[in-house]
């Protein structure tokens, strides 16, 4: 069992976990737990040794405990990529690495603000509001673990923007956050419908360049705060 690569549960117990199966099973003495937090030392324990790798589902996300496996082909991989990531080669490359996804995720946020501002798509009247709108969004839901629907990549841009755009106009302008909602199935959804077509229908007075009391407009008001609330 112990020759065999394996997804398990955690276990109350010590050195014990439960197979996919339902099955208890221990550690074997000369084996210890990876933590989680080191991709590369996980990736290279797992080419290296047969593993079990623990997972926990929590709501809807599932969540890594770490990896199980023989201490010495850990601490063998643990010395080698220390000796590695201490070469110059490895740090120039780290540092080239940053470097792209600093350039990519600069990119990213380009093109995010844009795909809000054609969501937004304000008469001309309002055009500076709706650049200061954009960039207020960007900055909230596009920073890398934001945990927003702009990092997803399951549905296209365009989507993401409009579902941005609706979530930061749900927490700024509307009392969302200190609402008081029933513990009823399907009451929290009805209610973010129901503020998502209010959004809506104040992202169309800007849309149609309407008159606008800039003094009592939530919009504008939330724009004018320094910081997001």
């Amino acid at each position: 069992m112990p020759n065999q690569d394996r997804e398990v549960r955690p276990h109350s117990q010590p050195r014990q976990a439960i197979s996919l199966e339902g099955l208890v099973l221990t550690a074997p003495e000369n084996w210890s737990l990876l933590a989680p937090g080191d991709a590369a030392l996980t990736r290279r324990v797992k080419a290296a040794t047969p593993t079990w790798t623990v997972k926990e589902k929590r709501g809807r996300r599932v969540i890594s405990l770490g990896v199980w496996a023989d201490s010495e082909v850990i601490e063998t991989e643990r010395l080698k990529l220390l000796i590695e990531r201490q070469s110059p080669a490895y740090k120039k490359r780290l540092a080239a690495d940053r470097r792209r996804r600093s350039e990519k995720q600069t990119a990213y946020e380009r093109t995010f603000r844009e795909a809000v501002l054609r969501y937004l798509d304000f008469h001309s009247s309002y055009q500076d509001l709706a650049a200061a709108l954009a960039s207020r969004i960007a900055d909230h839901a596009v920073p890398v673990g934001s945990g927003t629907v702009a990092r997803t990549q399951r549905i296209p841009l365009e989507r993401r923007a409009e579902a941005a755009t609706i979530a930061w106009l749900r927490h700024q302008t509307t009392g969302y956050d200190h609402m008081s909602i029933p513990l009823i199935k399907g009451r929290r959804r009805e209610t973010r419908r129901k503020l998502a077509a209010q959004s809506k229908a104040l992202l169309d007075v800007y849309r149609k360049g309407l008159p606008v009391d800039s003094t009592k407009c939530p919009l504008q008001i939330s724009i004018s705060s320094p910081i997001d609330s």
